[in-house]
């Protein structure tokens, strides 16, 4: 860390009249954790780390193996915008976690998705990723408690319905002001559902910003007496969330994009077709990483643009993977998009296990098997050979038991603590009996 760094911070949070900064890191699962102190602390924890119990954090350390340490990553320091009230405005710096002997934690899922960087680097490649990230917008209900209400009964790019459209410039604004770039923003196909499109960029800082979206669109929508919800499938019988994420490698030595060809009929190199059958590979094995809960295989059903079939396409929004047009003159835009995570994920992790399979295909030579073009919802898949996602979070759980390219990716610390937690929830739901059984078996059985 720069001196200059240092005190260039430091200037920023006595300019801004800072008087409380929070020390941010996530959970194995995603969810983000902070430690707040007064900004006269921020020099001791800028030199020497702030200690804290790892125990009590979802999948960090066991009781006895409890301390652990923030470093604050200072390139990620910046005021919150909504949390500027005089006396006590409060900026925000992310991270990483160190154990008591100063070595980087390897549970840290900041740290997971670095080492799988470092991965790429030797291999000679960048990691750049863009995501879309979907969420509803709900109204309190009568109780004042939060409930499934949407916001407005608009629909896809809407404009006259579309009651939240002052609410996501708010959120959008708040983002640019911490240095975010936004591509677009724009009404979903569901009464309430919204979407942002983060710039692109270095996954690394993407997924920085991914946590932070999460955080300051939950933030705004309070403070409009709304609540933001990011899970998969809130409502039944309409769209889910999905976290569509385009990726591309940059050649390290070249600067240029490692994924475009311009003889190839989808303007795609050997390297993007090897990565594309990484991702088709290790789909089953990764989906418990990118669609994390029960909820999330209520998503992955046929007839609500989320896809069901392990395959790949350009025209087809009924494919896991899909490659976008890029305009004439953009070829260094060319990308692939992978459209099963949902925003529940933890972005760190998500991105390692990606990468980690993309990786894989290059170093094998993977070959692409053809493009499924047409719409899967209405073919019988059987005829072309595809494969399906995983139905539930038990049977994506049993996929990543057999991985073994994606347990590396994740080490055995996170693997071991994640494969736990979510087979906890999954017994947790197998054992619960719903609404929905009572309503159906009580008049009958």
């Amino acid at each position: 860390m720069s001196d200059d760094l240092r005190a260039a911070v430091l200037q920023q949070a006595a300019e801004q009249h800072i008087a409380f900064v929070n020390l941010q890191f996530t959970d194995i699962l995603g969810m983000v954790k902070n430690v707040t102190i007064p900004v006269e602390e921020l020099p001791a924890a800028i030199e020497r780390g702030v200690w804290f119990d790892g125990s009590s954090i979802e999948g960090y350390a066991r009781t006895v193996e409890s301390d652990m340490y923030l470093v604050p990553d200072l390139t990620t320091f910046v005021p919150l915008p909504w949390d500027q009230q005089p006396g006590i405005a409060t900026a925000r710096v992310i991270c990483t976690v160190h154990m008591p002997d100063g070595k980087p934690f390897a549970g840290d899922p900041r740290a997971v998705l670095g080492n799988m960087l470092k991965q790429a680097a030797e291999a000679g490649f960048l990691y750049n990723v863009g995501p879309e990230i979907e969420f509803f917008l709900f109204k309190p209900g009568s109780d004042g408690r939060i409930a499934a209400l949407p916001h407005d009964d608009a629909g896809y790019f809407d404009v006259s319905t579309d009651q939240a459209t002052h609410i996501r410039r708010q959120m959008v604004r708040a983002l640019q002001q911490m240095g975010i770039g936004v591509e677009a923003m724009h009404h979903e196909v569901a009464s309430g559902q919204h979407e942002i499109d983060l710039g692109y960029g270095e996954a690394l800082r993407t997924a920085d910003h991914l946590v932070t979206l999460r955080v300051a669109a939950k933030a705004i929508a309070q403070l409009n007496g709304l609540y933001a919800t990011f899970m998969p499938k809130p409502i039944v019988g309409v769209n889910g969330n999905g976290l569509h994420l385009h990726q591309s490698l940059t050649d390290i030595v070249t600067g240029r994009n490692a994924f475009y060809d311009a003889d190839d009929m989808y303007g795609l190199s050997p390297i993007a077709r090897h990565f594309i059958a990484g991702l088709l590979m290790h789909a089953r094995g990764m989906c418990v990483v990118l669609a994390p809960l029960v909820n999330s295989y209520k998503r992955l059903v046929p007839g609500y643009e989320a896809p069901v079939y392990i395959s790949w396409g350009r025209t087809n929004r009924s494919a896991l993977v899909r490659v976008p047009r890029v305009r004439f003159g953009r070829n260094e835009a060319t990308r692939v998009e992978l459209r099963c995570p949902d925003p529940a994920c933890n972005p760190y992790l998500a991105f390692a296990v990606m990468l980690a399979a993309g990786l894989d295909g290059i170093r094998r030579s993977l070959s692409l098997r053809d493009a499924a073009e047409e719409d899967l919802f209405h073919v019988d898949p059987r005829t072309r050979g595809l494969e399906m996602l995983p139905s539930s979070l038990g049977l994506a759980l049993e996929a990543l038991r057999q991985d073994e390219v994606i347990q590396a990716a994740l080490g055995p610390q996170v693997y071991e603590r994640f494969v736990e937690a979510r087979q906890q929830e999954w017994d947790s739901y197998r054992a619960y009996v719903s609404e929905w059984e009572v309503q159906r078996y009580l008049p009958i059985f």
